[in-house]
């Protein structure tokens, strides 16, 4: 037996195993909040103008912000093997010190503060 189909073998297996694990595990009455269409702890019923936090969209856009610093600065292992690695250093410091600086002006500005 190669190892391709062991492997094939083994994945058939496995997920046959947690696919059966899940149904036998799973919760079989759910209740009434978890059958309605919404779960996030808004009344569907009600009115659709009512105001919004807006610390929630602040929090939403500096995660994306942050999670755009992972993005740029993920391939920087494989970008220090190029040919000035000193001009990819000075770029990635330059990234690092911007997000530094809104961050520290989001506090200054009470913006990281959920609750006053």
């Amino acid at each position: 037996m190669n190892m391709l189909t062991f492997m094939l073998i083994l994945t058939l297996i496995l997920s046959t195993a947690l696919t059966t694990l899940n149904f036998w595990l799973a919760q079989m009455s759910p209740d009434s909040e978890k059958l309605s269409p919404y779960e996030c702890g808004f009344d569907p019923l009600g009115s659709a103008r009512l105001p919004f936090s807006i610390r929630f969209f602040l929090v939403a856009i500096m995660f994306l912000l942050f999670d755009l610093e992972i993005a740029l600065l993920l391939p920087l292992p494989w970008a220090m093997q190029l040919q000035s690695p000193l001009t990819t250093l000075t770029w990635t410091s330059t990234i690092i010190l911007l997000l530094t600086l809104g961050l520290i002006y989001e506090w200054v500005q009470g913006g990281l503060e959920w609750a006053e």
